[in-house]
């Protein structure tokens, strides 16, 4: 389906309706109402705390959907042994992806990670560690229909957005199951459901967890 024809399905959907109708369904059900669209989907994770519950999410529904994970080289050890345990316990059509320059080269080039206050730096290596590896992905499986596990109470910016939202830039319906709940009740679904969490998580895109590291925000 080409961007116009994307353009067409989503402007028949009537966003404003369609998130009135999906605020409090179960998140399964958004799931499965997204992938009836027709459209090429693909999720992203991170791996990080509580990533577990999408990648069972939608995995139940659909194993065939990509998963896109950008495995920076700046990730903990618990964070590659919780994805491993993940990739063999959930049924995951995997695509890992990685930056053209290595951690450890960026780090012999330029020191490490860059601190906040180094702006124009730390923009270079948020787009060299994270934003280029997954453009890449995106060019390489096209997709129409992104599923994503963000959720409204965790920054300002997803604040402005809703279940279901047009990522303009990219051209991509963008869906969140579970943008309406909250940090209990996801680690209550993640507990009830037995899956291992990655407690031990650093995004240092992010350094923050209030700040965005550009994948949502088109950085």
């Amino acid at each position: 389906m080409g961007l116009a024809a994307i353009k067409d399905t989503v402007a028949s959907l009537d966003l404003a309706r369609v998130n009135r109708d999906l605020a409090g369904a179960p998140a399964q059900d958004i799931v499965r109402w997204a992938l009836g669209l027709g459209l090429r989907p693909f999720m992203s994770t991170s791996f990080g705390p509580n990533a577990a519950l999408m990648l069972d999410l939608v995995s139940s529904v659909d194993p065939g959907v990509p998963v896109v994970w950008v495995d920076t080289g700046y990730n903990l050890r618990d964070t590659y042994v919780v994805a491993e345990k993940l990739m063999k316990l959930l049924p995951l059509n995997m695509k890992v992806y990685t930056p053209r320059m290595s951690a450890e080269r960026w780090n012999a080039l330029y020191g490490g990670i860059p601190q906040l206050d180094e702006a124009e730096l730390h923009e270079q290596f948020t787009r060299n560690i994270k934003l280029e590896p997954f453009e890449r992905a995106l060019q390489e499986l096209q997709p129409e229909l992104w599923l994503t596990g963000i959720r409204r109470d965790e920054t300002e910016f997803r604040r402005s957005l809703d279940i279901v939202s047009w990522d303009e830039r990219r051209g991509i319906l963008r869906v969140a199951p579970v943008f309406e709940w909250s940090e209990q009740d996801v680690a209550r679904y993640v507990e009830s459901r037995g899956l291992p969490s990655c407690r031990h998580y650093f995004d240092p895109t992010k350094v923050l967890d209030h700040r965005e590291c550009g994948l949502h925000t088109g950085l």
